[in-house]
């Protein structure tokens, strides 16, 4: 007797479907086997799926060998989301459910010993695929029901196997799960942008960041405040639209990373990887690809803290990402695509010690110490950042005055320097801009690339401003944050 669950797996982000074929034959010695490229937490499943079946107190087909086929073949099959599917098929091939309702529905989830369901990762990925594959029901575990309804299919939440086993032989009722309401839950802890005293010019380019989309370089001596501005970034950026917090949802569902008690991501992600992450862990990879930090601060922040302590290859390898706004991780058996179209913010230090820019410190590293340290970063990726700040030591009175604005104040700004930003018929350069556009080229020097983000932050200082085309003056200002490190562009 054949018996087919149908299911599906991810490879990178994208969805593909599994058909789970349980062939079940009368023989004097009963086995169990499972077949179609199936990793080792799949081969484990047959332990869980037996365990699972008794303890729902369910008969297990004793007498029969088992066989558990994966269709197709040729598909690398990973996790534990196919115990799920595997004990629904094996009890649809023992006549214990009906073949044809089971084949209305797709399953996923994976089986503890007594027979729960728990949840898996990628719950939302595996329910879109769902969705292309025509089909309206998903049976999943009751923790990440909300979170596999936002696809937009009939999501039946159970808890036990004998639960799902009672639901499709229509003994049960289970009501839809409900996709989850931004108000079921509260608001992540934003760091707010008053508690910075002082570095104008760094609250100034954090706004330019959050309303153009731009990389910032904040550049300085130790206790100047640069990762205290840089974390302040994710409270001044507007809320993810519908479609981008579905995205963003997406990759940190299918990396396990989704916070607790949050089916829904609505504010941009931060991510600040420590430095001794390796290539793999900042753009992603691995045997099995997953994604990295870049595609987890998809639609927010990277936060790159003392970025010449991160190895050159691992910051090299973000010059394509930062470029393209994805990341292609190639492999023998085949290739993903991960989204990372993010805001890049490092911190650095202007030498070795620390010292160097701090009127109230003695730098002793010699000129070669320096140039060591810096080509720790490569001209190229430092020609990427749009906005590069040197930040000095807050003066007494500075440290002492009152509060600055609040970041909901700096982000209805952006929000409407964002709306301005939208419209492609506005915010033209005059004559004059481009004129000094041109001689900045020269005598800069600016590099082809560099010359494109000087004008789109020009573009983003016009917006702010509320002017109708780009002026001389938002151009100075535009080139006033290129390179104070004197790196030249690449």
């Amino acid at each position: 007797m054949v018996a087919r669950a149908i299911t599906s797996t991810v490879v990178g982000l994208e969805p593909r479907r599994v058909d789970v074929e349980a062939h079940l034959i009368s023989a004097d010695l009963p086995s169990f086997a499972i077949v179609g490229l199936a990793d080792r937490a799949c081969q484990e499943a047959k332990h869980r799926v037996q365990s699972g079946i008794v303890n729902a107190m369910l008969p297990w087909p004793a007498r029969n060998r088992i066989t558990v086929n994966l269709a197709p073949a040729a598909l690398r099959k990973e996790g534990s989301g196919f115990d799920l599917p595997i004990a629904l098929a094996v009890l649809a091939g023992s006549h214990q459910i009906p073949i044809g309702r089971l084949l209305e529905h797709a399953c996923v989830g994976e089986l503890s010993l007594d027979g729960r369901v728990r949840p898996v990762d990628g719950t939302i990925a595996v329910a879109d695929g769902v969705r292309r594959a025509g089909l309206k029901f998903l049976v999943c575990a009751a923790e990440s029901a909300s979170e596999a309804a936002l696809a937009g299919i009939q999501v039946i939440p159970v808890s036990h196997l004998a639960q799902a086993v009672a639901y499709l032989r229509g003994e049960e009722e289970i009501p839809f799960a409900a996709p989850p309401d931004s108000g079921d839950f509260e608001e992540p802890f934003v760091c707010d942008l008053a508690e910075v005293r002082g570095q104008e010019r760094g609250r100034r380019a954090l706004e330019l960041a959050a309303a153009g989309d731009h990389n910032v370089l904040l550049a300085g001596p130790p206790g100047t405040g640069k990762t205290m501005l840089a974390r302040r970034l994710p409270g001044i950026l507007p809320p993810l639209t519908r479609d981008e917090a579905l995205e963003v949802t997406r990759i940190h569902s299918v990396a396990g990373t989704l916070p607790a008690g949050r089916p829904i991501m609505l504010t941009p992600p931060f991510r600040a990887p420590h430095h001794g992450a390796s290539a793999a862990a900042i753009v992603g990879g691995g045997a099995v690809p997953r994604p990295g930090e870049a595609s987890l601060a998809h639609r927010g922040v990277l936060l790159l803290d003392e970025l010449p302590e991160f190895p050159r290859t691992v910051l090299e390898s973000l010059r394509q990402p930062l470029e393209d706004g994805v990341v292609s991780v190639a492999r023998v058996g085949g290739h993903a695509l991960f989204p990372a179209r993010f805001r890049l913010v490092a911190t650095m230090n202007l030498c070795p010690c620390g010292g160097r820019g701090d009127p109230a410190a003695e730098c002793g590293c010699s000129p070669q110490r320096i140039s060591a340290y810096r080509e720790k970063v490569s001209r190229a990726l430092l020609d990427r950042f749009d906005l590069v700040v040197a930040m000095p030591r807050p003066r007494a009175e500075e440290l002492s005055a009152p509060p600055g604005e609040v970041s909901a104040t700096v982000r209805s700004r952006v929000v409407a320097g964002r709306e301005r930003l939208r419209d492609g018929d506005v915010l033209r350069r005059t004559e004059a801009a481009s004129t000094l556009l041109d001689r900045a080229v020269e005598h800069v020097p600016l590099s082809g690339r560099g010359r494109a983000r000087v004008a789109r932050v020009a573009r983003t200082i016009a917006a702010l401003a509320g002017a109708d085309s780009v002026l001389p003056e938002h151009l100075a200002e535009a080139l006033s944050y290129r390179s104070p490190l004197g790196v030249p562009a690449a």
